[in-house]
C-alpha cells in the first residue's frame, strides 16, 4: 500500500493527446500529493489536442526508453485519436506499457488510449471500457466492453472520455493506495 502523497506516477503520451485528459490527471494527481512524471518518445514538451484544433504544449520530464517500471507506482495513458494510434506503433512505449501490465502496478487508459492495452495483450478476457468508436476493437481483442465512467479490473482502469475524468483520477488514487494487484494472464 502507497499513500498518494508517497506515489510516483508516469504519464506517457506524444503528440495528439487529448489535452484534458493528459493536463486533468496531472494536476489532480499532483494537488493529491503525487509525483508525476511525463514521459514522451524524445523526452521533449508535445503538443495536445483541444476538440478540434491542435492545443497546449505539455513540458516532458523523461524519455519514454529512460522510464524503469520499479521507479514508479502506476502509468496513466491519455486518450485523444493521434496519440495512442502513434504511440502503440513505438517499441519503447509499448515495451514499457507491457512491463506495467505484467508488474500488477495500476495502468490506466482513457478513450482511445484502450488501443495501447489492445496491443499490450491486456484486455482479453477483462472488464473494460474505451471511448465508443473503439468498442469494436476492444471486442474483437476479448475485453468485456462495458458503457460506464469507469471500469477497474486488476488494477487494468478504463474510462470512455473527458467527461469520466474526476472518476477516472479517482480510480487511479484508489488503485494506487492499494498497491500491486495479482493479475491474470489475458
Amino acid at each position: 500500500m502507497t499513500a498518494i502523497d508517497q506515489a510516483k506516477i508516469v504519464i506517457v503520451s506524444t503528440h495528439g493527446f487529448e489535452q484534458s485528459e493528459l493536463e486533468v490527471p496531472l494536476k489532480k494527481l499532483r494537488e493529491a500529493g503525487a509525483t508525476v512524471d511525463v514521459a514522451t518518445p524524445d523526452g521533449q514538451a508535445i503538443k495536445g489536442w483541444d476538440k478540434d484544433d491542435w492545443g497546449r504544449e505539455v513540458p516532458a520530464e523523461k524519455k519514454i526508453a529512460d522510464v524503469s517500471v520499479s521507479d514508479y507506482h502506476a502509468i496513466v495513458l491519455p486518450g485523444g485519436q493521434i496519440n495512442p494510434d502513434m504511440l502503440r506503433v513505438d517499441e519503447d512505449a509499448m515495451t514499457l506499457i507491457r512491463a506495467f501490465v505484467e508488474s500488477g502496478k495500476p495502468v490506466a487508459a482513457i478513450c482511445h488510449a484502450p488501443w495501447l492495452l489492445i496491443e499490450a495483450g491486456a484486455v482479453k478476457g477483462r472488464a473494460a471500457t474505451s471511448y465508443p468508436s473503439i468498442r469494436t476493437d476492444m471486442e474483437n481483442a476479448g475485453a468485456i466492453w462495458k458503457d460506464e465512467e469507469v471500469v477497474c479490473e486488476e488494477a487494468i482502469i478504463t474510462s470512455r472520455n473527458p467527461g469520466d475524468l474526476d472518476a477516472f483520477v479517482s480510480k487511479i488514487i484508489e488503485e494506487v493506495q492499494e498497491g500491486r494487484h495479482e493479475r491474470h494472464a489475458a
